[in-house]
């Protein structure tokens, strides 16, 4: 076992990556004398065809959907910036919306990142600048003044900052425990509104389960449930309203019964045994294809309905999992399974994880991971919230990336020595974050006009499902 190193040492490696990276370098914007079209068209190449113009559908609503699809933008313009040499498998994409609640195993509500398709080894401060560029394209996309988006990025940065400098003083056990309920976060809560709106958060997350999921998606037929198409967010891989063409039969019901159950049983081998005898209790009874997200359209992701004696549900989601954009232009390949990626990074990041959280390879040699579809998750509608929620929800993102980050790295102590207790780093970060999001309208404006132009394809959600009306 290598040589733990004392707290004094720990703290003198955080305060000499400043020689490496001044926190006033974070401004940065990094390269963006690049063509964002190529970029978005090699992220889409290997996705599932006939859904790639969907994907730049729903990118194209707004210049805060499109910066949501476009990770790999940001994460090419940063590997042209300082970093400060402190690197561990990060979220990779800690957008905004790609935190929010859930209940662990133990059915408590926390807050947390849940979105990991981009995990890999990366510099810390990566993260921290996808949450705060987020929450600067979002604040212009409800016409917030940009005083008042300073003022937002800034909460969250400086409670990040906050956090970690507390959790420099926890030890790795503690660490570990830690959670950020949702009862925390109404204690901690600047008001009642805020208060408020947790509470309600908090009562609609339980209300989402497997069998509220049934009563919505499937129908029972002959002591089958089968699951409805909606086309294109949800349709049968082998049915007539398949998107996929003539290649999907794999993805069918019976294959998973038959020629694919070695798949699930590799699946299974990466569960803790207790884990794999409670999933041989239920029966699968449907498979679907099902279209989620923004940036994550066009990749394969199945649900497969399971139901146990009594006649109850589970929901398995497998979604493919493709090379990270960090890995890309950071260049660092933790695994070369990108299944086995995705899992390890979130259980390493993540309070407490999914359940039924594996991994496989499935047809084509494409790499898959499992998860639950819903378990009492919830994500906020950020585009209803004012200013002052908009801050707190700022705050409360902070205080999760501290968290993750300190749990994953265990350098809470060297990032902590880093910050300090001023606000350079949040000085840079705000100026990164307003640069960016206007970075992301001049993309989004190039991205629009080869929509336009025929170059890309883009249709929505709406056209179609109108492709599939009588």
């Amino acid at each position: 076992m290598a040589e733990a190193q004392s707290l004094a040492e720990r703290q003198a490696a955080g305060r000499q990556a400043r020689e490496r990276t001044k926190r006033s370098d974070h401004k940065v914007i990094g390269n963006v004398e690049r063509d964002p079209i190529e970029l978005l068209e090699a992220n889409s190449r290997g996705r599932v065809e006939s859904l790639v113009p969907l994907r730049y559908g729903r990118m194209a609503v707004s210049p805060f959907t499109f910066f949501r699809g476009s990770a790999i933008l940001q994460a090419h313009d940063l590997a042209g910036t300082p970093n400060t040499g402190i690197t561990f498998p990060i979220c990779g994409d800690a957008h905004l919306m790609n935190f929010g609640g859930f209940a662990t195993p133990e059915r408590q509500q926390v807050f947390d990142l849940n979105d990991f398709d981009e995990v890999a080894t990366g510099p810390w401060e990566w993260d921290v600048k996808r949450l705060a560029g987020s929450l600067a394209v979002a604040g212009r996309h409800m016409r917030v003044d940009e005083a008042t988006i300073g003022d937002i990025v800034r909460t969250a940065v400086t409670e990040y900052r906050d956090r970690m400098n507390e959790y420099a003083e926890r030890s790795a056990l503690e660490l570990w425990y830690e959670l950020v309920t949702f009862d925390r976060m109404m204690e901690r809560a600047a008001t009642a509104e805020g208060r408020r709106l947790i509470q309600r958060a908090k009562e609609k997350g339980q209300t989402r389960t497997h069998e509220s999921v049934l009563r919505k998606m499937a129908v029972k037929q002959d002591d089958q449930w089968i699951m409805q198409d909606a086309p294109p967010a949800m349709f049968h891989p082998g049915g007539p309203n398949s998107l996929l063409g003539k290649d999907s039969a794999w993805a069918q019901t019976q294959n998973w019964k038959g020629k694919l159950g070695k798949t699930f049983e590799a699946y299974l081998a990466t569960l803790a045994s207790e884990r794999r005898s409670l999933l041989r209790q239920f029966e699968l009874h449907d498979v679907t294809f099902k279209v989620v997200g923004v940036g994550s359209v066009g990749t394969v992701c199945l649900v497969m309905l399971m139901v146990d004696s009594h006649d109850k549900p589970l929901f398995l989601q497998a979604k493919e999992a493709r090379q990270s954009v960090v890995a890309q232009y950071f260049g660092v390949e933790d695994t070369p399974h990108q299944g086995e990626r995705v899992v390890s990074g979130q259980r390493l990041l993540q309070a407490a994880s999914d359940l039924f959280l594996g991994w496989t390879t499935g047809p084509a040699g494409r790499h898959f991971y499992f998860r639950q579809l819903r378990d009492m998750k919830y994500s906020a509608d950020i585009e209803r919230l004012d200013n002052t929620l908009l801050q707190g929800y700022a705050r409360a993102c902070g205080w999760a990336l501290a968290r993750a980050h300190a749990k994953a790295s265990g350098k809470a102590v060297e990032i902590a020595a880093y910050l300090g207790s001023g606000e350079s780093f949040a000085d840079a970060l705000v100026e990164y974050a307003q640069a960016c999001a206007i970075q992301n309208e001049k993309d989004y404006e190039v991205f629009m006009a080869a929509c336009r132009s025929g170059r890309l394809e883009a249709r929505s959600d709406e056209d179609m499902a109108a492709d599939f009306r009588v």
